[in-house]
């Protein structure tokens, strides 16, 4: 996500941050190279203007010329003003109904259906509804079915025209206690008249409490043109982007809220249902400026794993009691927040680390192939087990050894942490 926008950020910066004094060339060669950074990302030119324009009034007002730290007060001001950009504070959706109704609006492929799904994972709580408002394509309604499934959750198929299904939902939400109805309405692949009166066909008749924008965020520009459109012609509570994940520009999500005015509720960060994000525009400028976001990574490591749960597996590292089935419950952790490359992105500094999934996949299948009692006692694990767990886990008895190595050296330096001895440094 801004993996391109983020990388020149960064090299600005670094260039900024060599210089003790900057003069007025200086600063506007920066500002410049703002500009072309910015345009590259495909952020709306009029948005490029006026974020460079606050950006220049802000280091004049700062005296910019007399500061003996110039790089640091230039990525600063750059900072502020793009969390002013993306709407300085984050939105919550508030569901004061029950039950509820969130209506999904926007061109086809855009990710409306997989966000109802994730939407319904994130308001499980409430028992949510999801509802197919797509009669003329059946894919969109199986689809749906499919993913209502997998978020464990309720569905209601077409029945007769869109009005008709939304009416039925709703009776069927009473009766069934749901506290939240999510409508997956029909799509098209430009916006078109009959798309639009349907859509305001269910903003007059079944009035949602919510309606909410989709855009794909890989689109660009045009994501602006739709938001302007849809922003015309309904009455849009706000707007989620999709598939973040696969965009490296990122330019999209820099425009839409400044042109529109539509703040920004969720941003969906990868292909599962639990893959969505609230939109903190603090946090997501860090990101862009390469300074990562711990917050987030701390509330994901929060959802997987209990306060006490942590307390207990640190104080058993600490006494040299941390085992192999310790680590195997971390590792099932770290995979449910999701990747390791992912997870890397949100600490400052480690977002171009290469990481191999796959030897994670190759650990967790050696842990697998132990006994519980070899887990908890690897010391007992001699040569013939060895090649048995190799064998079981498709991988060589070097594997088995090097893992093994591994572990027991971490918890060599654990008890030299915990007898308030300086660990020794092993040098291969």
């Amino acid at each position: 996500m801004f993996d391109l926008l983020t990388q020149r950020l960064v090299e600005l910066q670094r260039k900024l941050l060599g210089h003790g004094r900057l003069g007025p060339q200086e600063i506007n060669r920066a500002l410049s190279e703002i500009r072309t950074i910015l345009l590259d990302a495909d952020v709306n030119y009029k948005v490029v203007g006026q974020f460079v324009r606050a950006v220049e009034n802000r280091l004049k007002e700062q005296n910019i010329t007399a500061s003996l730290k110039p790089g640091e007060l230039i990525n600063y001001t750059v900072y502020q003003e793009l969390v002013n950009l993306l709407g300085s504070t984050t939105p919550k959706l508030e569901l004061k109904s029950t039950p509820a109704v969130i209506s999904l609006v926007g061109l086809q492929g855009t990710g409306k259906t997989t966000l109802a799904g994730k939407l319904a994972i994130r308001f499980r709580a409430r028992k949510p509804l999801l509802v197919a408002c797509d009669p003329k394509r059946p894919a969109a309604v199986s689809q749906l079915e499919a993913i209502a499934q997998r978020a464990n959750c309720d569905f209601q198929p077409v029945t007769g025209d869109v009005l008709t299904t939304c009416l039925t939902a709703r009776q069927k939400a009473l009766t069934q206690q749901n506290g939240v109805i999510i409508l997956d309405t029909a799509g098209r692949l430009h916006i078109d008249e009959e798309m639009m009166t349907e859509l305001v066909a269910i903003e007059k008749n079944i009035n949602p409490d919510i309606r909410l924008l989709v855009l794909d965020g890989m689109i660009g520009q045009d994501a602006v043109n739709q938001a302007t459109e849809f922003t015309r012609r309904l009455n849009l509570t706000g707007c989620c982007f999709t598939k973040l994940d696969g965009d490296a520009r990122g330019g999209a999500v820099l425009s839409v809220r400044q042109v529109t005015g539509l703040p920004i509720f969720f941003i969906s960060t990868g292909e599962k249902l639990e893959d969505l994000e609230e939109f903190h525009p603090d946090r997501v400028a860090a990101r862009i400026l390469g300074m990562g976001d711990i917050k987030t990574l701390a509330e994901k490591v929060q959802a997987v794993n209990k306060p006490e749960q942590q307390q207990e597996i640190a104080q058993k590292f600490l006494k040299g009691k941390f085992d192999l089935e310790d680590f195997l419950h971390q590792l099932r952790a770290v995979k449910k927040i999701g990747s390791l490359s992912k997870l890397l992105s949100l600490v400052p500094g480690a977002g171009n680390i290469e990481v191999d999934e796959k030897e994670f996949a190759r650990i967790e299948a050696i842990i697998q192939s132990m006994t519980p009692e070899e887990r908890r006692n690897p010391d007992i694990i001699n040569g013939s087990r060895r090649q048995r767990i190799a064998r079981g886990s498709g991988t060589s008895v070097t594997d088995v050894n090097q893992l093994l190595k591994e572990f027991q050296q971490a918890r060599e330096l654990a008890r030299q942490l915990s007898s308030g001895k300086m660990p020794k440094i092993r040098r291969r």
